[in-house]
């Protein structure tokens, strides 16, 4: 089993140390590090992996900070490295690979958006994640955990593969904080931006998730650098989470195509 070591400081989460290269683990929302554990595992044991909770998760339950200044922290205190996000965790890594061009060797994104375009729709979202924001601070934690994970979008998914025990490392007061200042309509567009990206990207989603398959497409024609857009058959958005081995090979090839 992969063997994680707690860490502290600006950056807590969890490190399993490897003399090879550098690959950044940027979870999902109501998850934290350790849930890349299935991947870690199948990933080559030479590579030195990083799986920070995020903001208002896990050990930084206690960070309430905004995707911007989150990136900025990801590229001060890590290597250059390939970054891998899902979700949330993906349009974090996006940011850093913007803002941060030079601390990103390639990019993994699983699910990921750019954010929403249009003015009116993202106050919307917004508005709907503050609602959600006040639900998870009026709720149980399992029956917000039950009611997150029964969404279409993961349909796909079995029980077994919710890890539960760690998304209960979370709490309703962090998990308020991301919605409010991480959630899709407090983030700032990045469509037009994506110009900008220059260095390896591998998009993967799932052949049910329809709307970030949809993405994914419209963002291959608008990405600089070479760019792949991976579809995996009969899964939903937790494409990592299904099919973690796959997911795993995805990444040592992204990985050992720079080496």
């Amino acid at each position: 089993m992969t063997e994680w070591i707690p860490v502290d400081g600006p950056l807590p989460g969890h490190h399993r140390p490897g003399d090879g290269a550098s690959v950044v683990l940027l979870h999902g929302f109501t998850q934290t590090g350790r849930s890349w554990a299935p991947v870690a595992e199948a990933l080559d044991h030479s590579f030195d992996l990083f799986a920070p909770d995020a903001p208002g998760h896990g050990r930084s339950s206690h960070v309430h900070i905004d995707i911007s200044e989150y990136a900025a922290r990801l590229a001060s205190n890590l290597p250059p490295s390939t970054y891998v996000g899902y979700s949330m965790g993906g349009r974090t890594a996006l940011r850093v690979a913007l803002d941060h061009p030079e601390r990103v060797r390639s990019l993994v994104l699983i699910g990921a958006t750019p954010g929403i375009e249009d003015v009116t729709e993202r106050a919307s979202r917004r508005s709907a994640d503050e609602d959600l924001a006040r639900h998870v601070l009026e709720t149980s934690l399992d029956d917000f955990l039950r009611e997150w994970l029964s969404q279409s979008l993961f349909t796909t998914l079995p029980s077994e593969a919710w890890d539960l025990e760690d998304r209960r490392r979370n709490g309703p007061v962090g998990l308020a904080s991301s919605l409010r200042l991480a959630g899709t309509g407090a983030q700032d567009s990045l469509w037009s931006r994506l110009g900008e990206l220059t260095c390896p990207t591998v998009l993967i989603t799932g052949e049910l998730d329809t709307k970030f398959t949809d993405i994914a497409s419209r963002m291959t024609q608008m990405i600089s650098g070479p760019v792949e857009h991976i579809i995996v058959p009969a899964h939903g958005h937790a494409v990592h989470l299904e099919s973690p081995t796959a997911v795993a090979s995805l990444v040592d090839r992204v990985v050992r195509r720079l080496g």
